[in-house]
């Protein structure tokens, strides 16, 4: 079995590597050649943490595995250096079942959650698309914005966050990738932005239909257990819809809601594969708002490991050990 230790990833692994790994394994899924397993998470009922399991295998990819971990809220400030997300993935060999590697998983579900959103922009959003619209200020924003950045020619990054001490970090971030930055209201951000990606941990609605203008596209990334929400589901029943995993979409995802209020139907959500393989036009007009719904699957990690595996065994960084 090789390891990768955590200390190892960011230095392996590019974003263009990620996203080339999950745009693949999307379009698989969208084959019928790669399936996700159901979703483990819940409440330990201990340091107010959630814990949970996303497999699945690709056979495509020949790529069998499952990821555990989960969100520790209280880490930062109890346990110096130690992020309150953590998680590790297991590989196996899909003919044998043996366990084959097992790969640090924290940074590895940052770039491979900002790979998503990055897939839907430059599959569904205008190509004219200028101003990009930040919901979020967390860690996994940085992600997300230089992801985006690589996928249009933006001229401008504004924002807004809960906590608007946080918003440092989306001007950092935008500084340096040579873009200007402002701290703006949820009005003015829906009003002016082109493209707008929501990634927090809200459990209500944050922007409402009134304040998205037409052809706008939005990557909801911060939805994937069941309650939580970032957009108001009137949002969905006015945009055409697409996802990672329509079944995590209707259960743990963003269309949970517009679901269970009876404004869409399954039906109408699409898999994000479909646009990639050919088989669905994506966006079909420049006033048409386009969601994707980003829950996070097994498969996207699946496939960024494997990528990492082959890296660090290139480079001579991979642990091997004897099980």
């Amino acid at each position: 079995m090789l390891i990768v230790p955590e200390r190892e990833v960011a230095g392996l692994i590019s974003a263009e590597q990620a996203y080339t790994a999950v745009e693949a394994v999307f379009a698989a899924m969208a084959r019928g050649d790669a399936v996700n397993f159901p979703v483990v998470r819940e409440a330990l009922g201990h340091e107010d943490a959630l814990y949970g399991f996303k497999g699945g295998f690709d056979r495509a990819g020949h790529t069998l595995g499952v990821k555990a971990g989960g969100y520790w809220p209280h880490n930062l400030e109890k346990h110096e250096g130690v992020g309150n997300h953590q998680s590790t993935v297991f590989l196996f060999d899909p003919d044998t079942g043996r366990v084959s590697a097992l790969v640090g998983g924290n940074y590895l579900t940052a770039i491979r959650t900002a790979a998503a959103s990055a897939v839907s922009i430059n599959h569904l959003s205008r190509k004219d698309s200028k101003i990009l619209g930040m919901v979020g200020a967390g860690h996994q924003s940085a992600f997300q914005m230089r992801a985006a950045v690589a996928q249009r020619d933006f001229d401008k990054i504004i924002g807004w966050n809960f906590h608007p001490e946080m918003l440092s970090r989306l001007e950092d971030t935008a500084a340096e990738l040579g873009l200007p930055f402002e701290a703006v209201s949820l009005d003015e951000l829906g009003a002016a932005s082109d493209v707008i990606i929501t990634i927090t941990s809200s459990f209500d609605p944050i922007l409402s239909k009134t304040q998205i203008r037409p052809g706008t596209h939005l990557a909801c990334m911060g939805t994937d257990t069941k309650g939580k929400q970032e957009v108001d589901a009137a949002i969905l029943a006015a945009a055409t819809v697409f996802t990672d995993e329509p079944a995590q979409s209707v259960s743990i995802g963003e269309a949970q809601h517009a679901i269970a209020s009876g404004l869409i139907k399954e039906s109408a959500i699409n898999q994000i594969g479909a646009v990639i393989n050919g088989d669905h036009p994506g966006r079909t007009s420049d006033d048409e708002i386009t969601l994707f719904d980003g829950t996070g699957v097994g498969l996207q990690d699946l496939a960024v490991s494997a990528r990492l595996v082959d890296l660090a065994r290139d480079k001579g960084v991979a642990i091997e050990v004897e099980l």
